[in-house]
């Protein structure tokens, strides 16, 4: 009887999942990207079909217990070296840390993110990109000076610089997430760039305002930018990179996706939100001269689950090819 409750909470459970997620990708989508639903192909739908019969089916109480408890706070660190012929030699080794999405709030803590922040002091980064999503629902965030207090915390010689993401735009927190960013020594970059000196080396760092409830602007964010030092773009939304491919930046680094939190084997991910829908996770080579990573991220937003989709740290080493 006992192994019958477990089942009846997990079918719930995962049933609420794929329901709260199509809610919430229709509740987030802009009404004029709505034509974006026309897009889905036969392979897609197949895999939501395929998903809900398993939800229907159902998972074992452990399955459920570990993917609310468990794997949400087995967190991964993934390198990846990213090599070019523009990497000034001066870069060589050059370590950047991203971390994304941390929806602080739901299901995430102050205490998780002093965690997280040890954890990235002891990486040793030249650089901190954080892209977007720094607390779940930010006008019911109980705010305080101990977030800016551990924000601050983090350390790297070369800075730390942040971008928007949807939820930093959404529940009024634009200025608010602002403020508290910067109370914590992150530099915004909002259509906008730097360049990051190391020697006689020089690279350009650029950020784009939240594609879903921001105004990116790809040309304010290139002008003036000299294209001939090694770029990369921070975007919170990485399907965007499609058009991000008509620039010259050499990488986009994204979140936003959450790798879609639950996956399944021999089906992926169920489902993702709008503008990550194309490009869920890892590494993707768009063309000769132009690369995208997207990364897991950290926490969770609307339903606590992580399933075959740890929480990620992204560690990115540059190696000049000159």
């Amino acid at each position: 009887m006992k192994h019958h409750s477990n089942q009846v909470k997990t079918n719930v459970a995962f049933k609420d999942y794929t329901v709260h997620m199509t809610c919430y990708n229709l509740h987030m989508r802009p009404t004029f990207f709505t034509e974006r639903f026309d897009e889905m192909n036969r392979r897609s739908f197949l895999k939501q079909i395929l998903g809900s019969a398993l939800t229907l089916i159902g998972l074992g109480g452990g399955t459920y217990y570990y993917a609310r408890e468990i794997e949400p706070t087995l967190l991964s660190i993934t390198e990846n070296t990213i090599q070019s012929s523009k990497i000034p030699t001066d870069f060589q080794n050059y370590k950047i840390i991203q971390f994304t999405d941390t929806h602080i709030g739901f299901h995430y803590s102050i205490e998780q993110l002093k965690e997280l922040v040890s954890k990235i002091n002891a990486e040793n980064p030249d650089i901190i990109l954080f892209t977007g999503d720094l607390v779940d629902v930010p006008h019911s965030f109980k705010w305080d000076g101990e977030l800016i207090e551990t924000l601050s915390s983090l350390q790297a010689p070369d800075g730390k610089y942040w971008i928007y993401g949807n939820h930093d735009h959404g529940g009024f927190g634009t200025n608010k997430i602002k403020d508290v960013m910067s109370g914590s020594d992150f530099t915004l970059l909002q259509n906008s760039s730097v360049i990051i000196r190391k020697g006689d080396g020089r690279m350009n760092i650029a950020g784009l305002d939240d594609v879903m409830l921001g105004q990116p602007d790809l040309n304010k964010t290139f002008h003036g930018l000299d294209t001939d030092l090694f770029t990369i773009l921070l975007v919170h939304e990485p399907d965007y990179a499609d058009k991000v491919a008509d620039y010259p930046a050499d990488v986009q680094i994204s979140g936003h996706s959450h790798g879609g939190q639950v996956r399944f084997p021999f089906i992926g991910h169920l489902y993702t939100p709008a503008f990550a829908e194309k490009y869920v996770k890892g590494e993707f080579q768009l063309d000769d001269n132009f690369t995208l990573y997207v990364s897991k991220g950290i926490g969770t937003t609307r339903l606590p689950y992580r399933f075959l989709c740890k929480p990620e740290l992204n560690v990115y080493t540059l190696k000049s090819q000159k």
